[in-house]
């Protein structure tokens, strides 16, 4: 049956961040900074690394298409997030909503996996050095992102396909900044008992899983730098520091919001702002301010560019 058919509710209320007009247009102008950030940032980083001789190893590669997937994450929710800041009725459409959560998902779902690939790509780099560039192919290179994307879209419309037959004929408003599967699901009209399970299966496990999966391949590459070179731990240590970084503050908000979706935790909102806003501008920050190879070529191509102005 048609969704439109099946449902009474043809819009959702958000509830956003609340408080004062002041403390609104502070929220504002907070958000459109870190966005503007983030879509500067990383598209900064994407430009670099495909323009830039220097930065043709497999690992700046996986990271161009990190911030790709980044940048696209925080634009499926920020700018209207940003908007409604300035509205008194801040609404989304069924499909609108719908539309949201799918991309959401879908950049989501292949950003894990793709971390999955780079933490493979550190374990190559430290530990089998010599088979590096045999081993980090471009087939293989292309082969992850490929296998990224059919992960996020496989594991969005698992949800989605179920999500949109749901009957909405009730209460409309989502006490959040966006619309999420945990707390649309609780709006249906029917019982989602089976559904919740599901997702608590299909996100909440798999970011926990993941996380794991990337904490014990970065164990694995400390412990066998340890007992193969005394002082290689500390050199170890400082690659890998970045990576871990990006794949905690990515994993930890999904892990809290999806693994334990339906209970009522008062700081939800705050882990969202943190997972779409925050989350995609700290890659950048990382990958550019610790790494000096990136900052020697993003200060090459400038100087070419004022040459051939």
């Amino acid at each position: 049956m048609d969704l439109m058919n099946k449902s009474i509710v043809s819009e959702f209320v958000l509830l956003g961040l609340s408080g004062s007009w002041t403390l609104q247009i502070f929220y504002f102008f907070i958000f459109f900074m870190l966005y503007g950030a983030t879509v500067v940032g990383n598209l900064l980083i994407m430009v670099t690394v495909t323009f830039s001789s220097h930065l043709n190893s497999p690992m700046y590669f996986l990271l161009g298409n990190l911030s790709f997937f980044d940048m696209c994450l925080s634009t499926v929710t920020t700018p209207k997030m940003i908007a409604d800041l300035l509205r008194k009725e801040r609404t989304i459409s069924l499909w609108g909503c719908m539309t949201q959560m799918f991309f959401m998902h879908l950049f989501g779902g292949a950003e894990m996996t793709l971390l999955i690939a780079m933490a493979f790509d550190r374990y190559v780099a430290i530990c089998k050095p010599l088979h590096y560039t045999s081993i980090m192919s471009r087939r293989l290179l292309y082969g992850f992102v490929l296998f990224s994307w059919i992960i996020g879209f496989t594991h969005t419309m698992s949800q989605i396909v179920l999500t949109v037959n749901l009957p909405f004929c009730g209460p409309n408003v989502v006490d959040n900044l966006f619309c999420d599967l945990p707390l649309v699901i609780k709006l249906a009209c029917k019982d989602t008992y089976v559904l919740e399970l599901f997702v608590i299966a299909d996100s909440g496990l798999l970011s926990l899983i993941c996380f794991i999966l990337l904490l014990v391949s970065y164990t694995v590459i400390l412990v066998t730098v340890h007992n193969h070179s005394s002082g290689g731990l500390s050199k170890a240590l400082s690659t890998l520091s970045a990576h871990i970084t990006v794949v905690t503050l990515f994993f930890g908000p999904c892990i809290f919001i999806y693994a334990w979706p339906f209970s009522n935790f008062s700081g939800t909102k705050i882990l969202s702002v943190f997972y779409t806003v925050i989350t995609p501008l700290l890659n950048p920050i990382i990958y550019t301010l610790r790494n000096q190879e990136m900052k020697v070529a993003m200060k090459k191509l400038r100087m070419q560019h004022v040459s051939f102005r």
